[in-house]
């Protein structure tokens, strides 16, 4: 039988490498998904034509509104996809946190862009996953 090495926490170092892998992942998809709604954000902005104008909708926003909404939450995960390269707790906090205001502002824009609100809706809930799979003491 193989004795898998542990670190004196006893997680092994398979636990750990795993552990590490997703904080990436949710950080090159914390990314991503900023970068789609800095993209999405100045196209509202600008008021872009791909929008679709949806008539009587309850959570109805000017276009510029929720480009603003888009661009403004866009940075900031940027921003904390960045800081969760080094996988500070607050970091994996602040990940969770905005991909679930990310998912809201999506899942609230939803009849302007379809499309691209249910990409970044499945992006985030990968994000959340990641960071929610892993315990801080894997992270130590």
């Amino acid at each position: 039988m193989a004795h898998t090495p542990t670190t004196p926490r006893g997680h092994s170092d398979t636990a750990l490498a795993a552990a590490g892998g997703l904080v990436v992942f949710a950080a090159v998809m914390l990314l991503i998904t900023g970068v789609l709604g800095i993209c999405r954000g100045i196209m509202g902005i600008v008021e872009d034509e791909v929008f679709v104008h949806t008539p009587r909708y309850v959570f109805q926003f000017d276009l510029t509104t929720w480009g603003w909404l888009h661009l403004i939450f866009g940075i900031i995960a940027v921003i904390v996809g960045t800081a969760l390269f080094k996988a500070p707790l607050w970091g994996r906090i602040a990940g969770i946190a905005i991909a679930g205001v990310v998912i809201l502002v999506n899942f609230l824009s939803l009849p302007y862009y379809p499309f691209w609100a249910i990409i970044s809706i499945a992006l985030s809930g990968f994000i959340i996953w990641a960071l929610c799979i892993i315990s801080p003491e894997d992270m130590r």
